[in-house]
């Protein structure tokens, strides 16, 4: 018995060691299980990410909800692109065969003045030594070789050879259908074009409008358009007594859901190829009773801030505000530009107080806190840098009036998608800071060397042509910059609608 017990003691000790060690074995056995899976799901994951990633480098492609055609890069410089390889991707193209409609009497509201067909080169000023620039600006206009390499004026643009051969390809086959609507309509005063010249803060959406009933993209024929614009004004329903701005999203609510069912366009493909264009700030919240617009169209705006969730970059697209001015900009010398920066407008956000209390007894940074008594325009033209600070949203039109006046802009206005950003490299003729730099702003601009701004100023002149509206749209203009961003921003294939 003493050995019975003795033998099933030891066996007791020995099964409880060998518990412990099978125990501690397979803790040991599932940390490293772990930490291999973990590792191996590493690899793949990296691996799946630098795939995926060389999917989703193009900027112009459209993000919603249908799949079309990848979008040529328009800020890789390496690529190069030529228009007949883009029309190979759009053709054969199936254009729908719906049933004929009545598409009214669209005579009443297009005026019918065409644009020329034949597109020239982007006028650029005249090729000057470092020496000649500071004693005198262009005063004529000569044509520059899509081709010839001359950096010092091609690096205005991210590819200047791909937008030109894309805006060729853009002027001879972009077509826009626009739902139509008579002069007797109850809502025609927001739904058709002005008949007076567009003036004042919002102008840049009642001047698009204008220009586009004017020009051959638009068609009366919806099975050969590229994109359907939804006509509205936000501004016009601002000011409307009927609607204003409580009733303007019950409004778009409304006239989405007649058009969806009076036509078929929106609804085959959710209104991914539809756009409207809005100036005012009231539009970014014009279209919280039809989300899908908001999600799905191409939404052309000036409050275009990516910070808020209403603006999607890329699929929507950034139009300058733009106050209008007649006749042909006036120029000063760079030398003559005593002031190093200038400000004034009212004080609605806190930038602008911030600006304002760092720099307003400044000798050199001249910031006003409400607006000028002297003219404004002999601000902007005695200044070598002008200050573009955020004030309810993003945009303002202080870029558009530097630019007129040839002062280099300073942007002031973080989340700002900049218009034309894909297009146009803002860096070549304008100085970005953040706003948390206000105080080192005065440091910033002094370490700009003077060749550096009379390169930057000489930039200025050059781009002033795309934020300029006409009475009659011309090359390059506002208008035509729009065009390009919504051509970019086209479905590269059309759907067949099945009866």
């Amino acid at each position: 018995m003493p050995d019975m017990a003795a033998s099933s003691a030891r066996f007791i000790s020995f099964s409880t060691s060998f518990a412990r060690r099978v125990l501690t074995d397979s803790c040991r056995g599932l940390f490293f299980l772990s930490v291999f899976l973990s590792f191996t799901s590493s690899i793949f994951l990296s691996l799946y990410i630098a795939y995926t990633s060389k999917l989703h480098i193009h900027p112009g492609i459209t993000q919603v909800y249908v799949n079309p055609l990848l979008e040529y890069s328009r800020i890789n410089t390496q690529t190069t692109v030529s228009v007949a390889s883009q029309q190979n991707l759009n053709t054969p193209s199936v254009v729908s065969q719906g049933p004929t409609e009545v598409l009214g009497n669209r005579s009443n509201i297009s005026i019918g003045v065409e644009e020329p067909a034949n597109v020239g080169e982007i006028p650029s000023p005249p090729s000057v030594s470092r020496g000649d620039l500071d004693r005198r600006l262009p005063e004529s206009i000569v044509e520059v070789s899509s081709t010839g390499g001359n950096d010092k004026y091609d690096n205005v643009f991210h590819d200047r050879d791909l937008f030109m051969e894309e805006y060729k390809e853009m002027k001879r086959s972009l077509k826009i259908y626009a739902y139509p609507h008579k002069k007797n309509d109850p809502f025609a005063n927001v739904l058709l074009p002005v008949e007076s010249e567009p003036g004042g803060n919002y102008a840049s959406e009642s001047y698009f409008k204008k220009a586009l009933f004017r020009s051959r993209f638009l068609t009366d024929n919806p099975s050969e358009a590229d994109l359907f614009y939804l006509p509205f004004s936000i501004a016009g329903l601002r000011h409307d007594k009927r609607v204003g701005v409580g009733g303007i999203q019950n409004f778009i609510r409304n006239y989405i859901r007649n058009i969806s069912l009076s036509y078929p366009y929106w609804n085959r493909s959710g209104g991914a190829d539809h756009f409207y264009v809005a100036c005012h700030s009231v539009g970014r919240s014009a279209m919280e009773k039809a989300v899908e617009v908001k999600l799905n169209a191409i939404q052309v705006v000036c409050s275009s801030s990516y910070f808020l969730a209403g603006y999607v970059s890329h699929k929507d697209a950034s139009i300058p505000q733009i106050w209008p001015r007649k006749g042909k900009p006036p120029t000063r010398l760079p030398s003559e530009r005593e002031n190093l920066a200038f400000y004034a407008g009212a004080m609605n956000s806190r930038v602008r107080e911030f600006l304002v209390k760092v720099w307003e007894n400044d000798s050199e940074i001249s910031v006003h806190h409400s607006r000028l008594k002297t003219p404004y325009s002999e601000a902007l033209l005695g200044s070598k840098y002008c200050i573009h600070a955020k004030g309810f949203e993003v945009n303002t039109a202080r870029i558009a009036d530097a630019l007129y006046y040839g002062c280099v802009p300073v942007v002031l206005a973080d989340h700002y998608d900049l218009p034309y950003a894909d297009i146009l490299n803002w860096n070549s003729f304008s100085v970005v800071v953040s706003t948390m730099d206000i105080p080192l702003l005065k440091k910033i601009l002094q370490e700009i060397s003077y060749n550096e701004y009379l390169r930057l100023q000489s930039n200025v002149m050059r781009v002033q042509q795309h934020f300029q509206w006409h009475h009659l749209p011309v090359d390059f203009d506002a208008f035509h910059m729009v065009m390009y961003e919504l051509w970019l921003r086209r479905s590269h294939a059309r759907i067949v609608l099945q009866y």
